[in-house]
C-alpha cells in the first residue's frame, strides 16, 4: 500500500490548518502556520471561489491526512460508519478517534499519530493486558491501553506523556503517567473530538 513520504508541513500548508503531524514542532512558534507560508505550489497565494465539490473535498483531505489514513482506508471507515445508527459524520469521528494509534497519540505514548502507529507496529502496547499490533484496531469504553513493561519503552514515552500533559488530556480518557497506563472512560461525543472539521460535507461528498 502506497504512503505519503513527502514534508509533513506541505500538507498542513496545502490544508490551511494545523494537521498536528510533527509532534511538537506543531507547536512552536516555526510552525509554517504560525509562521503563515502559503499554499504550496506557483499558485499558492492566488485566492479563487472554491466550488461546492472543492469545499467537501478539502473538508475530507483534512481529516484523512490528519489521521494519517489511506483514500481506501478512509473510504471503509466511512462505509462502516454508514452502516451503523446515527449520524454518519459523528459516527465517523468517533470511529477514528477510538483507533488504537490515535489512542496511542492521545496518552501521550507517542509524539505524533505516525510515530504511534509506528510504535503500535513494533510491539510496545498492551490492550487489556494483551500485546497488540493492530494500528487501526477500534477500542471501546472501558479498555486499558499500556506500554509494555520494558525499560526502553517506557523511557521512551516519558517525555512525550509530559507534553501531552501539559496541552491536556482529552476529557474522555485518564492516564497513569507512573505506570505508563491509560484508559477510555466513554466514547467521545461530538464535542469532545477536536478536528475541527466539517463532518456533513465529507458525507455529502461520499453521498454523490
Amino acid at each position: 500500500m502506497g504512503r505519503y513520504t513527502g514534508p509533513s508541513c506541505k500538507l498542513c500548508r496545502r490544508e490551511g490548518m494545523k494537521l498536528f503531524l510533527k509532534g511538537d514542532r506543531c507547536y512552536m512558534a516555526k510552525c509554517a502556520i504560525e509562521v503563515g507560508r502559503p499554499s504550496p505550489g506557483m499558485h499558492g497565494h492566488r485566492r479563487s471561489k472554491t466550488s461546492d465539490y472543492g469545499l467537501q473535498l478539502r473538508e475530507k483531505q483534512r481529516l484523512r491526512r490528519m489521521y494519517g489514513l489511506q483514500e481506501g482506508q478512509f473510504r471503509l471507515f466511512f462505509d462502516r460508519a454508514a452502516q451503523k445508527k446515527g449520524r454518519t459524520g459523528e459516527t465517523l469521528l468517533q470511529m477514528l478517534e477510538m483507533r488504537l494509534d490515535n489512542l496511542v497519540y492521545r496518552f501521550g505514548f507517542a509524539s505524533s499519530r505516525k510515530s504511534a502507529r509506528q510504535f503500535v507496529n513494533h510491539g510496545h502496547v498492551l490492550v487489556n493486558g494483551r500485546k497488540s499490533t493492530i494500528p487501526s484496531r477500534i477500542l471501546k469504553a472501558g479498555d486499558v491501553v499500556q506500554v509494555i513493561d520494558r525499560p526502553a519503552s517506557r523511557e521512551y514515552v516519558k517525555p512525550f506523556m509530559d507534553a501531552a500533559e501539559s496541552r491536556g488530556l482529552a476529557p474522555w480518557v485518564t492516564l497513569d503517567k507512573t505506570a505508563a497506563r491509560g484508559e477510555i472512560l466513554h466514547v467521545p461525543s461530538r464535542e469532545e473530538i477536536q478536528p475541527l472539521v466539517n463532518e456533513q460535507l465529507i458525507v455529502e461528498l461520499y453521498s454523490k
